[in-house]
């Protein structure tokens, strides 16, 4: 479909994936069943073991453009990629373990449409088990953490407070994004999984408006190979990386000037990152470095009980220091 054959602009609906092929065809499902009808779907698949070619053409709609790296490209070299490969006036991110409601795009494409100085529209999400089964009370969880509870309808400008505090935009799950505001470029490996909360970044930065419109259109899938659930505690390797890309990330917005009003709060996560990272180093037996990281959180902050108490243990034997990290 070409946009100027339609007066409704056309969307990107962007859809890395990797390995997940019964997902993939449920988020790809809810993306075809769109009651806006002027998109563009663009999978692109990592490398997957099994290539999932046949479940892109097995839906024989001409709106999905399918690639496939001959290698993985890690998870956000791949995402940017995809998002690079966007024609559509707006973009829109449909993660592969993820689906929308029929009417997501019909509902937030008109709001941008009618206000050209929005960076972006949103709304609030389901939270729905590895089953697909919707999750009521993760959900109002879900609403009250982010707090979109305490947002009402309509324009937020300007609105890092909502998008870099709180957290309440989801550029990764419920937002549709004027393209053309964003250079994809920017993007680089220090950013890592804070790529979502980046874009929100970049977005505000551009002193435009976010425009909230507060229905549950998306639904966000939570299974043991999210982010969710590795931070709790499944993957060490996930904690490491996920502090070190809030490291670079905090650290960036420390250095923007126009987010002076902030700056307290995001000094305390990138210390929280640096002691989180210093953790995670010991316990991969990294001593070395996580005292450096360490070293760096105490030296940010007046007093700090975590951090000391990990430093203090980072120089006691080693099976010894083990044994106080699992308690820790």
């Amino acid at each position: 479909m070409l946009e100027n054959s339609h007066q409704q602009p056309l969307v990107s609906v962007i859809t890395p994936t990797y390995n997940r092929p019964e997902y993939l065809k449920q988020a790809l499902t809810s993306a075809v069943n769109q009651t806006y009808r002027n998109i563009e779907i663009i999978v692109s698949d990592n490398c997957s073991p099994q290539d999932p070619q046949a479940i892109v053409e097995s839906f024989n709609d001409p709106r999905i453009r399918y690639y496939r790296n001959s290698s993985n490209l890690g998870m956000l070299v791949n995402t940017i990629q995809t998002f690079k490969y966007a024609r559509g006036k707006y973009v829109a991110s449909l993660l592969d373990d993820d689906m929308w409601e029929p009417d997501y795009l019909a509902k937030l494409v008109p709001l941008l449409e009618e206000n050209s100085n929005l960076a972006l529209a949103f709304c609030d999400h389901y939270m729905m088990n590895a089953s697909g089964t919707l999750d009521i009370a993760s959900t109002e969880n879900c609403t009250r953490a982010y707090k979109r509870d305490q947002l009402k309808q309509g324009v937020y400008q300007p609105f890092a407070l909502h998008a870099l505090v709180n957290q309440s935009v989801s550029p990764a799950i419920a937002a549709v994004i004027r393209r053309d505001i964003v250079d994809w470029d920017e993007f680089t490996n220090d950013i890592a999984g804070m790529w979502d909360v980046y874009l929100s970044y970049i977005c505000c930065r551009t002193g435009q408006g976010a425009y909230y419109y507060p229905e549950r259109l998306t639904r966000y899938r939570e299974h043991e190979q999210t982010d969710t659930m590795q931070s709790g505690g499944r993957s060490l390797e996930a904690k490491i990386r996920k502090a070190k890309s809030e490291i670079f990330c905090y650290g960036k917005f420390l250095q923007d000037q126009n987010l002076a009003e902030f700056h307290s709060f995001f000094k305390r996560k990138w210390l929280h990152a640096n002691t989180t990272l210093g953790i995670g180093l010991m316990r991969s037996q990294q001593v070395e470095q996580a005292r450096a990281y360490l070293w760096r959180a105490l030296s940010g902050q007046k007093f700090n009980l975590r951090t000391l108490a990990v430093l203090g243990i980072s120089f006691t034997p080693q099976p010894l220091a083990n044994r106080l990290l699992k308690v820790s």
